[in-house]
């Protein structure tokens, strides 16, 4: 899976475009653009949701509009902005007018799901490293919806971005084992539970319970409760454990650093 970059591009060309500003350079006259960067953006997360982040590029883009790639340039420099403009388009999926819990844990699980379902909706933003976020509007109103769950908590600053942060890996690391189970079913053509059909008869000719007794035990019990395995059932579970952790820290003020 390829590893794209945000905040790759020119900087002043970026800004220009999450904002919807244009650029001094480029002239107001002359005939209507043809297109928008919103519509253009609208087209590469399609490509994107449909065939991958590996798909997306001002070639293809340009095909799907019915033009060419030199076209595209007048509205977008390059790809680098480009990827920049689609993550921010998507993130206000994620973003709601108020948090509906009246308490830190249920604004906190709200927001783990709101995460949970643009990136079932958009699994290509898992191959998109945003240490350098995107300073779009949308971004930043992501940002800015997920803090408000921490109002009235009493947490300083930094550790309130610290426990998103937190929570947000949480969510992320489910969504890609959650993703990775879905394309290993597509492309072998089996699901887990057929996986598991015909491989748990032979380990069971192999595998030593005396040898390796608490693999045998847990994994037995694991596997007759789960069955073949539930990406939303695992996420629920490990997202109350993360909040039971971050309502243990919130409730001791010395650990608050």
């Amino acid at each position: 899976m390829t590893t794209e970059y945000s905040g790759a591009g020119d900087p002043r060309r970026s800004i220009d475009l999450l904002w919807g500003r244009v650029p001094t350079s480029v002239s107001r006259r002359g005939p209507r653009p043809k297109f928008t960067v919103p519509g253009i953006v609208a087209v590469a997360v399609e490509l994107a949701d449909a065939e991958g982040l590996a798909a997306v590029s001002m070639r293809r883009v340009a095909e799907r509009l019915g033009v060419t790639a030199m076209s595209l340039y007048t509205y977008v420099p390059s790809k680098a902005e480009l990827l920049d403009v689609m993550v921010d388009a998507v993130c206000g999926e994620a973003v709601l007018d108020e948090h509906s819990g009246a308490t830190l844990r249920e604004r906190l699980q709200e927001v783990a799901e709101c995460n949970w379902r643009l990136y079932r909706a958009h699994p290509w933003l898992l191959q998109v490293a945003t240490s350098r976020p995107v300073l779009g509007p949308n971004a930043i109103a992501k940002y800015d919806f997920e803090l408000r769950a921490f109002e009235g908590a009493g947490v300083p600053d930094v550790a309130t971005d610290q426990l998103l942060g937190l929570l947000l890996d949480y969510v992320t690391g489910a969504v890609r084992a959650a993703v990775l189970a879905g394309q290993a079913e597509q492309r072998t053509g089996r699901s887990d539970a057929q996986w598991w059909a015909d491989w748990a008869p032979l380990l069971g000719e192999v595998l030593d319970p005396a040898r390796f007794p608490t693999a045998a035990r847990i994994g037995a019990a694991a596997g007759e409760e789960y069955g073949a395995g539930d990406p939303q059932r695992a996420f629920a579970f490990g997202l109350q454990r993360v909040l039971d952790g971050i309502e243990l820290f919130v409730g001791r003020p010395r650990d608050r650093r």
